[in-house]
């Protein structure tokens, strides 16, 4: 369902979501939930063929997994220069989807084959594939364990060796949003992308809490919205307080920080 042309499918969740969204869905948790926006700091170049599934910055190199059926890789960059250091292609069967750095291994999920492909940090070589049940959509690491998403409301905790499940926990509101990409930032939340919208929640990961609710319409230009999909792909800077938040087959790397207000 997150192919662009199978988009109508997935017609009654999108409505579901937008729902939730804006406070009237069923389930709703009567907490507050904050409004932030987003400050563009910079810009940078992004390939547009980049289907955009996950995104992860680790020092100077960016790692990204891209999907499509033939078309998903695995790509390194120099974050700085732009230079591409490693790319792999997944499986021509094989749709890729988020991924994240735990330790030495560089985690890649796949969207509906339930493999999990380890790989090493540096080459992007496969060194080994795990099996998992369901859909595979967004991953990040902390605190010794990972935190995948799967197109639900509900995230699901695994071992970041075995990647076996060791828990999972699921929204207090915003029910039916279809999370997808994920960033375990480094002040203990959660940045999730919600497909196919243009918001981004801001979550709780021990109680499912969502805590800010981020509304990032309008980065693209006219002229760049021209063959672009929906906004997904959100990496802290290490050390900073800003992200990297992009979209599939976005011309443009947008470097925000998340600020209150409207």
């Amino acid at each position: 369902m997150k192919h662009r042309h199978r988009a109508w499918a997935a017609t009654a969740a999108v409505w579901a979501a937008l729902i939730s969204l804006t406070g009237t869905g069923c389930g709703r948790s009567t907490a507050t939930v904050d409004t932030e926006h987003l400050q563009v700091v910079a810009t940078h170049p992004h390939e547009r063929d980049a289907f955009t599934e996950g995104l992860e910055v680790d020092g100077n190199v960016r790692y990204e997994s891209t999907g499509m059926l033939v078309a998903s890789t695995v790509r390194a960059t120099d974050a700085t220069t732009g230079r591409e250091l490693a790319r792999v292609a997944l499986p021509p069967d094989m749709f890729g989807e988020g991924l994240t750095l735990a330790g030495s291994t560089l985690w890649q999920l796949t969207w509906q084959s339930g493999v999990a492909f380890d790989r090493d940090p540096v080459t992007l070589a496969e060194r080994r594939r795990v099996h998992f049940d369901g859909e595979g959509w967004g991953l990040c690491f902390r605190d010794g364990r990972l935190l995948m998403s799967n197109g639900t409301d509900t995230l699901t905790y695994r071992d970041p060796v075995t990647f076996a499940v060791t828990g999972t926990v699921r929204l207090t509101s915003h029910n039916n949003v279809q999370l997808n990409e994920l960033d375990c930032s480094a002040d203990g939340t959660v940045y999730a992308n919600t497909w196919p919208s243009d918001h981004i929640l801001r979550l709780d990961p021990a109680t499912g809490r969502v805590l800010a609710d981020i509304d990032a319409a309008g980065l693209l230009s006219i002229t760049e919205k021209a063959g672009a999909d929906v906004l997904n792909g959100i990496a802290q800077i290490p050390g900073t307080d800003r992200y990297l938040i992009t979209g599939k087959y976005w011309p443009t790397l947008f470097e925000v920080r998340f600020v209150p207000g409207s």
